[in-house]
């Protein structure tokens, strides 16, 4: 949380090494197969293969809890880890929206790209109109669009306002197309898995990579609705805020404030009782 580097022991190097090895070996094997498949078709299934298979070997083991929609579906889920991209994507081969930032680092920008990511400058009021096209083609591609509305990732204890600017999609919804909300738990594990605080993304890796065992990840896809008869996107982001609240308090006990200031959402963390 504060921003400095973990060390890792001999045998967590080791961990490290040889999960990224078999992320490179997964990458190796999907991609190929990937631009092969598109020369005969389109939609292709192997980034969602990939995905799902990345978040295994870094040590998720998902439990679905629910049904998901398989199409013409928008996810609202709330955030904790780029693990969350993995298996939410393993699960139902969903597109998503992403920050800006992440389209320019190396390798990773590209592997978003395959999956169709859209990519926005959330604190950029006047882009958001722009991509409302993109969102609707990545909807179209794979079936399903995922936005983490709270704008950041969080300690799997808390859960920030919802930021509704990107449910513009739904003013109005696409014919057919319904809301999910999904409610992601990492279990005792969450706060460790968490990125939160000044960590870098690369030392969030590291962790994530280097540490013993398997992690649990429950996915709960919770009660769908019509977005047409709840109203506008602040108020479709209400509803799907209101569904995942309760099933995270039940799932890991009362939420707490979160502690961390997080600038580009607007979020200021509550000051410490005097």
């Amino acid at each position: 949380m504060r921003g400095t580097k973990t060390r890792l022991t001999a045998t967590e190097q080791l961990r490290f090494t040889l999960r990224a090895a078999a992320l490179v070996a997964a990458l190796l094997i999907f991609v190929p197969l990937h631009y092969l498949y598109r020369i005969f078709r389109y939609g292709s299934p192997f980034p969602m293969w990939f995905l799902g298979t990345a978040g295994w070997i870094c040590g998720a083991r998902v439990t679905r809890i629910g049904t998901p929609l398989r199409r013409d579906v928008f996810f609202i889920a709330n955030h904790v880890s780029w693990i969350d991209i993995l298996v939410l994507a393993g699960a139902s081969g969903t597109a998503f929206v992403a920050k800006q930032e992440l389209a320019e680092v190396p390798v990773i920008g590209w592997l978003c790209r395959l999956n169709r990511t859209v990519f926005v400058k959330r604190e950029n009021r006047m882009q958001v109109t722009g991509q409302i096209g993109a969102l609707r083609e990545a909807l179209a591609d794979n079936w399903s669009v995922t936005v983490f509305p709270e704008g950041t990732t969080t300690d799997n204890r808390s859960l920030l306002p919802f930021k509704t600017s990107l449910l513009s999609l739904l003013e109005p919804p696409p014919p057919g197309v319904k809301v999910q909300p999904v409610m992601l738990d990492y279990g005792a594990a969450g706060p460790e898995i968490g990125w939160i605080g000044d960590e870098s993304g690369a030392n969030n890796a590291r962790r994530v990579l280097a540490r013993r065992g398997s992690f649990p990840v429950r996915l709960h896809f919770l009660e769908p609705f019509n977005p047409a008869d709840v109203g506008g996107r602040k108020a479709i982001g209400a509803r799907a805020r209101a569904a995942i609240e309760p099933a995270l308090i039940e799932a890991v006990g009362p939420l707490r404030d979160f502690a961390h200031t997080v600038a580009p959402v607007r979020y200021e963390a509550p000051s410490p009782p005097a």
